[in-house]
């Protein structure tokens, strides 16, 4: 049980709802953009097309105004020439403005015409591209998420969240594989930019990890702003997903055990790991550079974990080509001077350093 002394203050679930874009409140998926312009940016493209036709038959009747005849009053005003070209490219057709002389018609029949074709087109194309583009998007959605497996997911896209997803990708995760859920529309639009899928939602809430596709998930980090809000998350992933490895952080010791009872395997807290880093830092620049280096994949020195190799099985930690710092032994993790792992066993992992492998 968790000591209702240690326990932060927790929102209400559904406190807080994304908004998508049509203005209904729940959990979005959003993938990447393949190149194209967006949907938006496409409609007002065509009405502005649309409007450009327009004036250019308004203009044209009205430069030939004089072989058109008007019902109601003698002369053609550009107003008139506005309504005639609206109603005759939109096919209404009133016939209170009708073309009189040979030139008129003969200008109906050899522009006006086409125009309104191109009219209709771009009219009847947007309504066909809106409908056809929410197909796609439906069909694509459906795809990933029955192929999507072993992903992770990461919960906040803010500096936290930014800074895992680097590290994952750096370590050769493909961005496919890497789902961001936020309640911020702009972070996920930021996430697809940068090719990964997102989801707009609150992730306290079941529905939103759902669409996250949690259950099937390995990992899942835990990168929100609050200390409260990671609590909740972690318990409602752990529900859904009993064998992915939960990775949560917290700004306050304190509580960093509710996010343990709550299911999380690793917790990390961040202001507490900041201080030490600067404390080292004052006593040492050059170790606090060093662990810096660490800390920061892809460049210089790496921490990385992998498998015991054949060649490595039966040998002493100090025989394998990278520096060991630890060794993985079932549950446990073991320093590299513990004399339990003098002799290295094929089924071990070991964490060593590593250079990162220069840039191309």
């Amino acid at each position: 049980m968790i000591d209702g002394d240690q326990r932060p203050r927790l929102p209400r679930r559904g406190a807080r709802r994304a908004q998508d874009a049509d203005g209904e409140t729940g959990s979005r998926i959003e993938l990447p953009a393949r190149g194209s312009a967006p949907p938006l940016r496409q409609v007002g493209l065509r009405v502005a097309i649309a409007l450009a036709v327009l004036l250019l038959t308004s203009l044209i009747v009205w430069w030939d105004r004089a072989g058109y005849h008007d019902n109601a009053h003698a002369g053609l005003s550009f107003l008139d020439a506005a309504y005639y070209a609206t109603v005759t490219l939109s096919t209404t057709g009133y016939g209170d403005i009708t073309p009189v002389s040979d030139g008129a018609r003969l200008a109906n029949i050899l522009v006006i015409t086409p125009l309104r074709v191109v009219f209709l087109i771009i009219l009847v194309g947007t309504t066909l591209e809106v409908l056809a583009e929410r197909t796609r998007r439906q069909w694509r959605i459906g795809r990933w998420r029955s192929s999507v497996h072993d992903h992770a997911v990461i919960v906040g896209y803010g500096t936290k969240g930014r800074s895992a997803v680097q590290t994952l990708l750096g370590q050769g995760m493909a961005k496919e594989m890497v789902v961001v859920v936020d309640p911020q529309r702009r972070a996920i639009e930021q996430a697809t930019l940068d090719g990964l899928v997102g989801v707009v939602g609150d992730a306290t809430r079941t529905e939103t990890l759902l669409r996250a596709e949690v259950p099937k998930a390995a990992q899942v980090v835990v990168a929100t702003e609050r200390d409260d809000t990671a609590v909740l998350v972690t318990l409602t992933a752990r529900q859904l997903n009993k064998a992915a490895t939960v990775v949560a952080a917290v700004r306050e010791d304190e509580n960093a055990p509710l996010l343990r009872q709550s299911g999380a395997d690793v917790v990390v807290t961040s202001s507490s790991s900041a201080g030490r880093l600067l404390g080292l830092s004052m006593l040492s620049p050059n170790a606090g550079a060093v662990m810096e280096d660490l800390l920061t994949y892809g460049q210089g020195l790496n921490v990385v974990e992998r498998p015991v190799t054949r060649a490595e099985a039966g040998q002493s930690p100090r025989a394998c080509p990278d520096l060991v710092v630890a060794v993985v032994r079932g549950r446990r993790v073991l320093d590299f001077a513990d004399p339990e792992v003098a002799t290295l066993h094929l089924t071990d992992r070991v964490i060593t350093i590593q250079r990162s492998a220069p840039a191309p």
